[in-house]
Order: structure tokens, then C-alpha cells, then sequence
């Protein structure tokens, strides 16, 4: 094993530069005899004494590096942090995030690639630029479902729904708590369609899917982030502040998603983290992120029109577990096994009983 994600001369460059954003994108590995990870960890990485693995489930007692470190011996120490440039205007800022995505998608190979295609914008914006099959997946009444086939239509592309019922549900947990070492109720409910949607696309013959992770963060599309500084959620004073404490998250939730969808056999592309819309994004201005009417994800959506109809720019977008119900069935599967609503967090009890 080597390095993987980039060529070594890019992340030598990057290395003795400093520089985050370089262009190398997502890597992880060996190099140089230091193991190196990139600032978004995008890659995953674990080691164990000497030892080391993209992938945890092959060492005995795996230990993530974290995202933007550098392992030497027995020494861990950060070399790569996320730039923090200033805001340009709103206009130029538009501009960049959309030639950055234009970039970012046509650089994407499309041979044995899929969509993971929710409806919403990010989705949908992938979409529209990769010509690639679609696919959706989610309970027979969910959100995502309705929303996806509304999206489809309107973008004028075929659409394979896939359905999930419990028994496939509760069947998937103890896979996806190998796969990531996470027993916790969040982490699994999300993971949960990811696998099962991963799962199709292997048995179709697709080795790649295509997401639009990574969206929310970059572009302001919490809550916490458009009500900073009120949300105790989050430490900033200001929306770019808060903005840049929930990218800096990323590297946890990439790492959950990217071994849930290797452990179902395929490999996930991620076009809007790529280096150069994570650049854009970071000179937003805060009124490009959150307007002073509360509308998040401005400069994106912006940035879309040109590629999607405004029924999908503007549309609101459901997580992942809920809009697919898996978090309302689990927390039913959990109920009926015994783990009652009034004992502390019993949905991740459950998901522990099931995966021992």
C-alpha cells in the first residue's frame, strides 16, 4: 500500500508549502516514510503501532490520523490547516463557485458512475452535470422519494427508485457498525441508506457513485449557521465563523460515508469538496451563505440557476435519514425490540443489541 488520491509529487508540493488546497484533493497513505493524510480527510486512514490501513476493519486496535497530520515514528503532528481568506463580493464569489463546479464535474470520469440522487440541489446539481444514471432510495412514503421524482422529471432524466423495508433495514445494521467501528444512533442512521443504495449500484454493475456531499457545509446550510451567534451550537460570532467550525466536522462524517460505501463495493466521488469549490466557498462573504431573510446556501443556489429550474434551486432539502425515514423506523425497530423512548439514547442501545 501507497499512497492513494493524489500523486506524490502534488502532496510533496502541498506539504512543503502548506498548502491545504493544492489541488491534490482528497489523499491518504504512505509517503516519503511519513503517513499523510489530506486537510478534509477525504481519505481515510488508520494505524495501528507500525502498521496501517485505509481501511480500520484489517488492523486490531485502529486509530484514525487525523485530517491534515502527518504520522512520523510514533510522532503526529499537523501540517495542513483550511485557509481562512477574506470574503470576496457577492457577485465574484458567484462566479468562482460556479466555475469551480463546472471545473470540479467535467473533471469526472464517468465510466461505471451513478448519482446518489436525494432531489434536492446538491444532488441535483451533480446531476445535471454528469450524464449518468440516477438513483434514489428511501421507504415507499418517504420525502426523499417524492422528491427525487419531482426533480427527475423536471431535469428530463430517468430515475431508479429503490425501495427499502425493515427486515433489509435491521439486516445492514451490524454491516455498516463493522464497516465504520460507530454504533452510534446519527452516524448509522445515516449510513444506513448509503450502504443499501451502494449495495444496488455494486449488484448493478456500477463501481462509483457520484454525491453531493459536502454542500451543506461549505455553503451554510445548517441552521446553527445561519442563526450565529444565537445557536449554542456553534462557538462563532459570525455566520462565516460558524461556517468554517462545521467544515471543520467534515472529516468525521467523510470518513463514516466513504468505509460505508467501500464495504458495499463501491467508491465514492465527491465533486463539491474537490479543492478548488472548497477555495470558492471559503471566500463567500456571510450574506452569500445566509441573506439577512434567513435564505441559506445563497451563492450556491445562485450559482445553479444556470444548470437547474428554479423549483429545484430553491427547494428545501431533508437530511438524509429523515427524508429517507430511516431514523422513524429504526427508532420503531427499537421500540418493538424492547428499547423504550424513556431510556437515554435507545435507538443507539438498540443498534449495539443488534451488532453484538
Amino acid at each position: 500500500m501507497t499512497l492513494t488520491g493524489a500523486a506524490p509529487e502534488t502532496v510533496r508540493r502541498a506539504l512543503a508549502e502548506g498548502n491545504a488546497l493544492s489541488g491534490a484533493d482528497g489523499f491518504a497513505g504512505e509517503l516519503d516514510n511519513q503517513l499523510v493524510r489530506d486537510v478534509l480527510g477525504r481519505e481515510p486512514l488508520f494505524f495501528d503501532g507500525e502498521a496501517w490501513s485505509h481501511d480500520p476493519t484489517e488492523l486490531a486496535n485502529p486509530q484514525s490520523l487525523p485530517a491534515g497530520h502527518v504520522r512520523e515514528g510514533s510522532d503526529v503532528s499537523r501540517r495542513l490547516s483550511l485557509p481562512d481568506p477574506a470574503p470576496v463580493s457577492l457577485d465574484a464569489g458567484i462566479d468562482c463557485v460556479r466555475k469551480a463546479i463546472s471545473e470540479s464535474t467535467a473533471a469526472v470520469d464517468t465510466e461505471g458512475l451513478a448519482v446518489a440522487f436525494s432531489g434536492g440541489l446538491d444532488s441535483a446539481l451533480v446531476a445535471a452535470k454528469l450524464d449518468v444514471p440516477l438513483y434514489t432510495i428511501g421507504f415507499p412514503d418517504s420525502h426523499d422519494i417524492d422528491a427525487a421524482r419531482s426533480a427527475a422529471t423536471l431535469l428530463g432524466r430517468d430515475l431508479t427508485v429503490l425501495t427499502i423495508d425493515r427486515d433489509a433495514l435491521k439486516a445492514a445494521i451490524p454491516e455498516v457498525v463493522t464497516a465504520t467501528g460507530r454504533t452510534n444512533a446519527m452516524d448509522v442512521q445515516i449510513a444506513l441508506p448509503l450502504y443499501l443504495l451502494a449495495q444496488r449500484l455494486s449488484e448493478d454493475g456500477y463501481r462509483r457513485v457520484a454525491l453531493g456531499q459536502g454542500a451543506d457545509e461549505l455553503f451554510g446550510g445548517y441552521a446553527k449557521v445561519a442563526r450565529a451567534p444565537d445557536d449554542p451550537r456553534v462557538d462563532a460570532d459570525t455566520v462565516r465563523g460558524a461556517r468554517r467550525e462545521i467544515v471543520e466536522t467534515l472529516p468525521a462524517q467523510l470518513e463514516r460515508d466513504v468505509l460505508t460505501l467501500r464495504a458495499a463495493g463501491v467508491e465514492p466521488v465527491v465533486p463539491l469538496l474537490s479543492d478548488r469549490v472548497v477555495s470558492a466557498a471559503l471566500e463567500l462573504p456571510g450574506e452569500a451563505l445566509v441573506t439577512d431573510r434567513g435564505e441559506r446556501k445563497w451563492a450556491l443556489r445562485l450559482a445553479a440557476r444556470p444548470d437547474l429550474p428554479d423549483r429545484v434551486v430553491f427547494r428545501e432539502k431533508k437530511a438524509v435519514q429523515y427524508g429517507s425515514l430511516v431514523a422513524r423506523e429504526l427508532d420503531r425497530l427499537a421500540r418493538e425490540a424492547g428499547f423504550k423512548r424513556r431510556q437515554d439514547d435507545h435507538v443507539t442501545a438498540f443498534i449495539e443489541s443488534v451488532s453484538a
